[in-house]
C-alpha cells in the first residue's frame, strides 16, 4: 500500500511539475495530444502555448488542416463603376467546402459580410473591397475586424499580408497596400501604405529601387517569415522586408525556364526548408523553381547577381495523365493552382473545374472532392487559393481577443 502511493505521489509530482509534464507531451502523438486539453486548464494553456508548440514541431512534422478553396473573381475588383458589376446571385465570396467544419463556415453566413477574398494567412482571413474597405476574420473569435479607411487612394494596387506570432501568444498582423503604376520606365519608387495591428493606424512610406520597375496590379504577395514577395514586371520577383527599416526593394529575375510556355500561369510559394519557390505552368508541363539562399548573408537580400535560382522538380502533364489514366481528360488544360504552405512534396494544380493534389515523390494524383461544383466560376479570371487552418489547438480561454484586432 505504502509503494503504490509512493509511486502515486511521484506521478503526481511529476505532473504538477511544468518541465516534466512539457517533457512527457512532447512525447505524444498529435491525435492523442490534443485530447489532452480538456484534463485541465494549465494542460490546455500549456499545449496552446507558443513556447511548447515550437518544441513539438522541431520534433514532429508541422501539419494543417485543408477547409476548401475561397475564390475572388478578379473582374469585379477595384473595377470603376463602368466596369463589371458582379450579378446578384453570384456571391462575393464563393467558398469550395472540402469538409464539415468548411460547410460550418460557408454556412454561418460570415463569408457574406467580409466582401471579396484577398488573401488568408495562419487562419486569418483578409477581405474586403478595394480600395477603401478591408476586414479581417480570426477562426478563433468568429468575428470580423473592419479596418480603419486607408489615408491613401490606390486605383490599382497589390496586397500583401503578414500574421505574426509572439512569444506571448498575441497573434499580430499587418496589411499592406502597395500602389501599381503601369509604365515603369521612369519610375524607380513605390507608395506603399502599411496598416498594423498594435497601432491600430495606417503609415505610407515610400520603397525605391534603383531603376525603374513596377509591380504586377492585382497580385497578393508571399510572404515567408515577415519577408514580402511580390510579382513584378518583366519576369521580376520584388522583395521587401520591412524588419530592416531600410525603405528599398530588392529585384531578382525569375528563371527563364526550359519549356515553350504557349499559355503560363506561376505562382510564388515557402518550401519545406524555408526558401521561396516559384512555380510555373505551360500546355507541356510545370517546373517548380526555388531561390537558394546567400551564405552567410541576410536571407530578405537578394541581387539578381547574387541569387541562383535552382531547378527542384519538373512534371510533363502528358507523363502525369498516362500514369493516373483514371483522371485523365485530355480536352481540358492543366494548370498549377497552388503551393501547400511550408511544403515541397506536393502542390495543387487544376484541369477544367476539378482540382486535384499531386504527390512529387509518388508521382500520384489525388482528387480533391469540394462542394459547390455547381456554382458557376469563372476559372480564367478568378484568384482560387486553398484555405488552410493550423491544426494545432487554439482557445480563446489562452489569448486575449482583442489581441486580433
Amino acid at each position: 500500500m505504502k509503494s503504490k502511493r509512493m509511486a502515486h505521489d511521484s506521478v503526481h509530482a511529476a505532473l504538477n511539475s511544468g518541465d516534466i509534464l512539457c517533457e512527457i507531451l512532447l512525447r505524444v502523438p498529435e491525435k492523442t495530444l490534443f485530447r489532452l486539453i480538456l484534463v485541465s486548464r494549465k494542460w490546455l494553456h500549456l499545449i496552446c502555448s507558443y513556447s511548447f508548440r515550437s518544441s513539438y514541431y522541431t520534433r514532429w512534422r508541422e501539419s494543417s488542416r485543408l477547409l476548401g478553396f475561397l475564390v475572388c473573381n478578379f473582374l469585379y475588383l477595384g473595377r470603376p463603376r463602368d466596369g463589371f458589376r458582379r450579378p446578384h446571385w453570384e456571391p462575393a465570396l464563393p467558398f469550395l467546402s472540402t469538409c464539415k467544419e468548411g460547410d460550418d463556415l460557408k454556412f454561418s453566413g460570415v463569408l457574406k459580410q467580409l466582401g471579396y477574398f484577398i488573401d488568408s494567412s495562419n487562419g486569418l482571413l483578409l477581405c474586403g473591397r478595394h480600395p477603401m474597405t478591408y476586414y479581417v476574420w480570426s477562426p478563433i473569435t468568429k468575428q470580423p475586424y473592419q479596418l480603419p479607411q486607408p489615408n491613401q487612394f490606390y486605383r490599382t494596387l497589390c496586397m500583401a499580408f503578414i500574421v505574426e506570432e509572439s512569444h506571448d501568444n498575441v497573434i499580430c498582423y499587418k496589411v499592406i497596400r502597395a500602389k501599381c503604376v503601369c509604365k515603369p520606365i521612369e519610375v524607380n519608387t513605390v507608395s506603399i501604405e502599411t496598416f498594423s495591428s498594435k497601432t491600430g493606424a495606417w503609415k505610407q512610406s515610400t520603397l525605391t529601387y534603383s531603376t525603374g520597375f513596377a509591380l504586377c496590379p492585382r497580385t497578393v504577395a508571399t510572404v515567408i517569415r515577415g519577408v514580402v514577395y511580390w510579382f513584378a514586371v518583366q519576369k521580376n520577383v520584388a522583395i521587401y522586408d520591412p524588419n530592416l527599416g531600410v525603405r528599398r526593394l530588392s529585384l531578382v529575375k525569375l528563371p527563364a525556364g526550359e519549356l515553350t510556355y504557349d499559355y503560363e500561369e506561376s505562382v510564388l510559394g515557402e518550401s519545406s526548408d524555408g526558401h521561396l519557390q516559384y512555380g510555373q505552368s505551360s500546355k507541356l508541363g510545370i517546373e517548380i523553381w526555388v531561390l537558394e539562399k546567400e551564405q552567410g548573408g541576410n536571407s530578405s537580400v537578394y541581387q539578381n547577381n547574387k541569387s541562383r535560382w535552382n531547378l527542384r522538380y519538373k512534371l510533363n502533364f502528358r507523363v502525369m495523365w498516362k500514369r493516373n489514366l483514371t483522371y485523365a481528360d485530355h480536352s481540358k488544360e492543366t494548370h498549377i493552382l497552388s503551393f501547400l504552405p511550408r511544403n515541397s512534396e506536393s502542390f495543387f494544380i487544376r484541369s477544367g473545374s476539378n482540382i486535384f493534389l499531386y504527390q512529387i515523390e509518388s508521382k500520384t494524383l489525388d482528387v480533391v472532392r469540394y462542394h459547390g461544383r455547381g456554382s458557376s466560376i469563372s476559372w480564367d479570371s478568378s484568384k482560387v487559393a486553398p484555405y488552410f487552418m493550423p491544426s494545432w489547438p487554439r482557445s480563446s480561454l489562452c489569448q486575449d481577443i482583442n489581441s486580433f484586432t
